[in-house]
């Protein structure tokens, strides 16, 4: 490839327009990959904190993410969050003041979602499926706390992988038991007495109420 045709790539990279022209999506795709891969490849004990971006700082759910994120980075895990507010700000505001690895991935939304101040790598995608890659596989566990359609989705999607066996098996924490109850007696009743998973799949998580629980069950899984 000579200097003109990379030229021309890179102009079209920095278009945000590719509806007219399908295929140079690909190579921001690609580009997106190549960025999250150096960027995050030497990332060891990472752990993935999700939830949503709606909640304050006065928030229940807001501090024990905080004090979690800082407990754990105090134990050299690298907290990786989706960059954003409420919980995304509090888990890298416990790893920030831990002087932890504080690690974002801000999605570009019509809204645009700006990146919480706390983060100190920080990268930038425009595909969800490039993002949630790079969330699987820099992780070994995941902590999701109360959040909406996005934390369900990256939440499901875990689940699946390990079902599937895409992935190894790997902690994934729901914090909340008040929360999350509900959503675990609709899978019983309905996904398991419809026969749409086996006993087993409710196996994949585990629900806790306290920092301590969520901490043991990360190291006891890791280790």
């Amino acid at each position: 490839m000579n200097i003109l045709e990379t030229t021309e790539i890179e102009k079209e990279l920095q278009n945000p327009d590719f509806t007219k022209e399908e295929s140079w999506r690909i190579f921001r795709i690609i580009s997106e990959f190549i960025d999250g891969f150096e960027t995050l490849s030497k990332v060891e004990n990472g752990i993935c904190i999700f939830g949503s971006s709606r909640l304050k700082p006065d928030n229940y759910y807001y501090k024990i993410a905080q004090k979690l994120a800082y407990l754990l980075s105090k134990q050299n895990y690298a907290i990786i969050t989706g960059a954003g507010g409420g919980i995304m700000e509090a888990a890298n505001k416990g790893a920030y003041k831990a002087g932890g690895e504080s690690i974002g991935l801000n999605i570009s939304l019509p809204l645009q979602q700006k990146p919480n101040p706390y983060v100190k790598t920080l990268l930038e995608f425009r595909y969800f499926f490039v993002r949630k890659v790079m969330f699987v596989k820099y992780a070994k566990g995941f902590i999701v706390f109360p959040g909406g359609f996005g934390t369900l989705d990256e939440l499901t999607e875990a689940i699946t992988l390990v079902q599937t066996k895409r992935i190894k098996s790997f902690p994934i924490v729901l914090f909340g038991k008040q929360y999350w109850n509900g959503l675990i007696k609709w899978f019983k009743d309905k996904l398991l007495k419809n026969k749409c998973i086996e006993e087993n799949d409710l196996s994949i998580f585990t629900i806790v109420d306290s920092i301590e629980e969520t901490i043991k069950i990360i190291k006891k899984k890791l280790y």
